[in-house]
């Protein structure tokens, strides 16, 4: 499968509005105001997206300006995955009380590039107890840093926890974010193109229409964008989008 070859049950959107539904916007830079938040929310809202994705500290703040327009996912663990198990675990539980519908937690990478998928499973396993059935779990394993061995060990490792979806990347890790590579490697893991049932999101990196088409027809079912106006403006063939540099 290549990006120019989707997999045939793979739906590639051709419009602005099929592409926003397979989006998280997100905002999860260290500066970020309740301003700029409320924002996002109202962006989000205005474009179609599926979600907004905002740090734990603004999860009420968005649910409050979202008012059942959109879903609203947070991180847990973000952005290193060094926290201890329960701590994780704790962060997810009290993102859950403040009505997020989805929690992103990191794993520890270093744990998967030592093999130790045991652990990374017992940790997965922790955050899921936190986050009730009919909340979404989502496993971010930083495929940037990790071998291709190591990547199949970590989706793996999600899929026995009870994970509902493996991503690629936090969008902060210097190997970089996503790839058509790596999300194609997940979704033939545990995704529905190897016959799985976990969604796979992309996420780092995705700044124009050609890299956000790409992944989905490399199996991802969802998107971490920042830029999303940006992206979606490239179906306007008669106005150049424009540019954004952001790295999530």
């Amino acid at each position: 499968m290549t990006a120019s070859t989707p997999a045939p049950h793979i739906l590639v959107p051709r419009d602005k509005a099929a592409l926003a539904a397979f989006v998280d916007h997100t905002l999860l830079k260290p500066e970020a105001t309740a301003a700029d938040v409320a924002a996002l929310v109202e962006e989000g809202a205005e474009l179609g997206v599926y979600s907004v994705c905002v740090s734990p500290s603004f999860v009420s703040l968005a649910v409050e300006v979202a008012a059942g327009r959109l879903a609203v996912a947070t991180v847990c663990g973000f952005p290193s995955g060094k926290h201890m198990s329960d701590v994780k675990a704790f962060e997810a539980a009290r993102s859950v009380a403040d009505d997020a519908d989805e929690v992103d937690m990191v794993i520890d990478v270093g744990t998967a590039r030592a093999g130790r998928f045991d652990v990374v499973e017992a940790d997965i396993a922790a955050v899921r107890g936190a986050v009730q059935p009919g909340r979404v779990l989502k496993v971010i394993i930083e495929s940037a840093a990790l071998t291709d061995e190591q990547i199949v060990g970590a989706c793996k490792a999600a899929e026995a926890a009870g994970a509902d979806f493996v991503k690629t990347s936090t969008g902060f890790h210097p190997a970089g974010g996503a790839s058509v590579h790596a999300v194609s490697l997940m979704a033939r893991t545990v995704g529905a193109v190897g016959g799985g049932s976990l969604g796979v999101k992309a996420s780092g990196g995705i700044r124009d229409l050609e890299t956000a088409l790409a992944m989905i027809e490399a199996g991802a079912t969802r998107l971490g964008l920042s830029g999303t106006a940006s992206v979606l403006a490239g179906f306007d063939q008669d106005a150049p989008a424009p540019a954004s540099t952001d790295t999530y």
